[in-house]
């Protein structure tokens, strides 16, 4: 009994510890787009809702069970006379109640929510193109002529050989996607192979990247800032190799960011400009 008694205390302690309890939340991340803190107000509303519904009933079976029970001599009610308006009351009175939660409390407030999520082209200041690949991303800027790949880049003995683990295990790439703060941008995802989905937790958007289809979303970003996520749709033995990574900047920081991508292109282009200038003069 004792030492059942110190080994109670002990799980106590190890619960109870600042480091034990450093990585656990209760709620969302800090939202960071208009999609995500509406994301949040439904949860919370939803969340407030059903919690006073069920301390409601929870709290009249309790009432009932104590009030009505047989060891207090209460006797059982006879139903065989005809239904009256209280049945009448009781048996509709939830219905109307629920109706009016669903649709009323929960449903304006979600439609507002979804109109919003999908406008995604009122107001669109950029256009990114975003392509899953096993096991990667691609990201394009088509109105910039800006395309680059984003991969892994967390070392194979930290995932096969159980290397000291990195603050960003698995959350790491070697080009993170840019985008200016503030400004509404539009998301296109599709797939070159299978199903792949794009994921940020702080910007409240999850959008599938389907091959042969282009899907939408949008996300305006207000503070600057690293946000990180992953493909949440299981798409082969890579899947957990596949994380978002977007560096939220300011507007005058990514369009040098930008120009830095547009040069390495740009020059590329040079050699066969020349060649075509060559052939167009031996002609």
């Amino acid at each position: 009994m004792r030492s059942l008694y110190r080994f109670g205390l002990g799980v106590l302690a190890a619960l109870g510890s600042v480091a034990a309890w450093a990585g656990y939340a209760f709620n969302f991340p800090e939202p960071v787009t208009p999609i995500a803190r509406e994301t949040l107000h439904m949860h919370n509303l939803v969340m407030v809702v059903i919690l006073v519904l069920f301390f409601l009933v929870f709290g009249l079976l309790l009432y009932s069970f104590r009030t009505h029970r047989k060891s207090a001599g209460f006797k059982a009610a006879t139903f065989t006379a005809p239904v009256g308006r209280k049945q009448w009351l009781w048996v509709l009175s939830p219905f109307a109640l629920l109706f009016f939660i669903d649709y009323i409390v929960f449903g304006i407030p979600a439609l507002h929510a979804v109109l919003m999520y999908e406008d995604t082209k009122t107001d669109a200041e950029l256009v990114v193109k975003v392509t899953g690949s096993q096991w990667l991303w691609q990201y394009e800027f088509p109105a910039e002529g800006v395309s680059f790949s984003s991969r892994l880049v967390t070392p194979r003995d930290q995932i096969d050989s159980g290397a000291a683990k990195t603050p960003n295990y698995l959350l790491e790439v070697d080009n993170p996607l840019v985008l200016p703060a503030g400004k509404k941008v539009r998301f296109i995802t599709t797939s070159n192979d299978v199903i792949h989905s794009w994921w940020v937790p702080a910007f409240g958007v999850k959008r599938d990247a389907v091959p042969g289809f282009l899907r939408e979303f949008w996300a305006t970003v207000d503070k600057p800032g690293t946000y990180r996520g992953q493909c949440s749709e299981l798409c082969g033995k890579e899947h957990g190799f596949m994380p978002v990574v977007v560096n939220v900047v300011s507007p005058e920081e990514f369009a040098k960011w930008l120009a830095s991508k547009k040069a390495p292109v740009a020059a590329a282009a040079v050699p066969e400009t020349k060649v075509a200038v060559v052939a167009k003069a031996a002609q």
